[in-house]
């Protein structure tokens, strides 16, 4: 008898393993840069040239798992701000509306926040991302629940219904790591202020245009934790399909200057330094996302900023890009960065409210963007050196070259198995790669491009982008640095 109950328990609760399983959390993912692809080809045929590239490369990353609630928004809002430069082109603002829907990674099959802070542009209101199929609609990353903030979208005043849908997609949540544009490329009805529920597609948004924000482009972009000179991009985004550049931050040439954007690259800069300036180290934010923290480089790991001080006499600020649209965020005088700013055209000084004083607190996830900030995988702090843009670049050229090689040399070694540090950002296999939970993501180059680190220009440093061989070869040579990418040649 008590065999036979032994057995009989076993049975039971054999059966009740196999009739409800464990439930195991998995990544969600997809291939990001295939979210831009239609808008920056509609980009490349309105006739944005160069400035169509870093803005999609800049909302690639912000489908990340690591972004801030708003990224995407924000992109989206730089989309749109260069498609009304362009006679308001429409399949520009179409795409742009159907990519701010576009589901983004989870990192644990939980829902994604939303962003809870209106848009720029009038042609977003009412618009905001799908999830994935595979997650959970009831439980949101960073362990909120329906109803917390972040869980209904900005706009509404309930929770989505049906769960996981969009206005792009309003039948329910899309399938797990697809692209919302390979479904419709019609952006749907957007939700109305106080709608709790979503029509059916068939119209597209308003085309009632508002003047945007003179920072709404490259607020969003990346920030890079040490280029200052627009030489060298941060990594931290997918890699588009026709530039060398990541992160949307810069490309990899820095021959020219485009005056297209330097302005609104200073307004952004000025945004960006004036919301540093309201947060403190114990503000809340999200993990990878950078900043300035009391004139500290800043970067949030386990939901908390961790400083690094800058070297004396320089402070951390958010400057203008050179070469693309966009900013980045590094260690160096509050004259220097006075000069580039002014030198894009804004007034105003670092904060663009007459201010002198370098920034000097950290900002929200709506506007300093990307994780994947950190120029170097051994994390800001290796970059913090004293920058000024009069300087000679003597005293730091080459060992910028070797500190380049010697990173090469190290992302040689690497594999998307390899064990990683929370927002640490390299190069694996040619490709881009953040380390996200422990496991690095990777996200491939353009065609005939790779992910390698690079020397700074105008300061101590270096760099990780997506650029060719040649030009990378190209820019350590030129520090004096010998032995080619990896120093072993």
């Amino acid at each position: 008898m008590v065999q036979f109950t032994d057995a009989l328990v076993l049975a039971l609760l054999a059966a009740t393993t196999r009739a409800a399983p464990l439930s195991l959390n998995k990544r969600i993912a997809q291939t990001t840069i295939d979210s831009v692809t239609p808008w920056e080809d509609a980009c490349n045929s309105a006739g944005g040239g160069s400035q169509c590239n870093p803005i999609a490369v800049t909302a690639a990353a912000t489908l990340l798992a690591a972004a801030g609630n708003c990224d995407q928004q924000n992109s989206a809002d730089a989309m749109i701000t260069l498609a009304k430069t362009l006679d308001s082109n429409a399949d520009m603002i179409s795409l742009a509306q159907v990519f701010a829907q576009q589901p983004r990674n989870s990192p644990n099959s939980l829902a994604v926040p939303y962003c809870e802070t209106a848009p720029q542009n009038s042609e977003l209101n009412g618009f905001f991302q799908c999830q994935f199929q595979g997650s959970d609609q009831t439980s949101f990353v960073g362990g909120l629940s329906v109803g917390d903030a972040g869980t209904i979208p900005f706009g509404l005043s309930a929770a989505v219904n049906p769960a996981g849908s969009c206005p792009a997609n309003p039948s329910g949540p899309v399938a797990d790591g697809q692209q919302l544009n390979t479904i419709t490329q019609n952006p749907g009805t957007p939700s109305s202020s106080g709608s709790t529920a979503l029509g059916s597609t068939g119209s597209t948004a308003s085309s009632a245009s508002v003047a945007p924000a003179a920072a709404s482009s490259a607020a969003s972009s990346s920030a890079s934790t040490s280029n200052n000179d627009g030489a060298g991009a941060a990594a931290g985004a997918s890699a588009s399909s026709s530039s060398t550049s990541a992160a949307g931050t810069t490309t990899s040439s820095s021959t020219s200057t485009s005056s297209g954007f330097a302005l609104s690259n200073g307004q952004a800069a000025q945004a960006l330094n004036a919301q540093f300036a309201s947060l403190t180290a114990s503000s809340t934010c999200t993990d990878g996302q950078n900043a300035c923290v009391n004139g500290a480089f800043a970067q949030c790991v386990g939901g908390k900023f961790e400083t690094t001080q800058c070297a004396g006499g320089t402070t951390c600020a958010a400057l203008p890009l050179v070469n693309s649209a966009g900013t980045s965020i590094t260690c160096t005088t509050t004259a220097d960065a006075e000069a580039r700013i002014a030198a894009t055209g804004a007034t105003g000084g670092i904060t663009g409210e007459g201010s002198t004083a370098a920034a000097s607190s950290a900002s929200s996830d709506t506007s300093v963007t990307d994780s994947a900030a950190v120029s170097t995988s051994t994390a800001a702090a290796s970059t913090n050196q004293a920058a000024t843009s009069s300087s000679s670049t003597s005293s730091f050229a080459l060992s910028n070259g070797q500190a380049a090689q010697k990173l090469n040399a190290q992302f040689a070694t690497l594999t998307a198995s390899s064990s990683c540090t929370e927002g640490q950002n390299a190069c694996v296999n040619g490709a881009f790669a953040q380390c996200v939970s422990g496991s690095f993501e990777t996200t491939q180059c353009a065609g005939g491009t790779t992910c390698a680190a690079l020397p700074l220009v105008n300061s101590a440093g270096t760099s990780i982008t997506c650029t060719t061989t040649a030009d990378a070869e190209a820019r350590i040579a030129a520090t004096g640095a010998t032995g080619g990418v990896t120093g072993s040649s």
